[in-house]
């Protein structure tokens, strides 16, 4: 994921961040961490969907939902997260984003729809992780970039296969940075390997 700008708007601990279409994933834990910092119930209701209130009918044979006319306080109370978790979504979203969701009625299905729209479908994020799979598996040391470019390089392709809840484990990571270095690190890749029992 390439770096985002230092954008102004959204930039304050009290205002929800703005999503940026250009940088989704550094936007969606922007948002995750402000959603939680604020009521980590929220963002129950965001993974969970709302608390759907449901009354007996019949002889109680069959529940449906309440209408909202039936709620009373301690309902209403439930109903207030959803319409406070998708206040918080709405006002990280632009305008050009408001009519992809105006018609959701929880703050999980606005979730959805945004994390669709930005990264895609399935089939779109499993070509993602193919060709970041294929880029980490063939990953090379370049001779005109320093240890840290190639580091950073490293590190951009971990994070967006992370971002796509493709994880790797540490030692394999290692294992492969330490495969790249260039010869005239042999005696240090020789150190560590032996140091670590790897």
């Amino acid at each position: 994921m390439a770096t985002p700008p230092n954008l102004e708007e959204g930039q304050s601990t009290t205002r929800p961040p703005r999503f940026n279409r250009n940088y989704y994933e550094w936007g969606e834990t922007r948002m995750h961490d402000y959603i939680i910092t604020k009521n980590s119930k929220l963002w129950d209701v965001i993974c969970d969907g709302p608390f759907v209130l449901l009354k007996t009918v019949g002889e109680g044979t069959r529940t449906v939902p309440q209408t909202t006319k039936e709620n009373n306080n301690a309902d209403w109370k439930f109903n207030e997260k959803n319409f406070e978790a998708k206040k918080i979504l709405v006002c990280g979203i632009g305008p050009d984003k408001y009519n992809h969701v105006s018609t959701c009625e929880s703050a999980k299905k606005i979730w959805e729809v945004l994390q669709t729209a930005h990264e895609g479908t399935t089939l779109v994020n499993q070509s993602k992780i193919d060709m970041l799979t294929t880029e980490y598996e063939l990953f090379k040391f370049k001779v005109d970039e320093s240890i840290q470019e190639m580091h950073s390089h490293f590190t951009s392709i971990i994070n967006d296969l992370h971002s796509l809840r493709e994880i790797t484990q540490t030692n394999k990571l290692v294992r492969k940075i330490l495969s790249v270095l260039p010869g005239s690190c042999e005696s240090k890749v020789n150190a560590i390997t032996e140091a670590k029992d790897m």
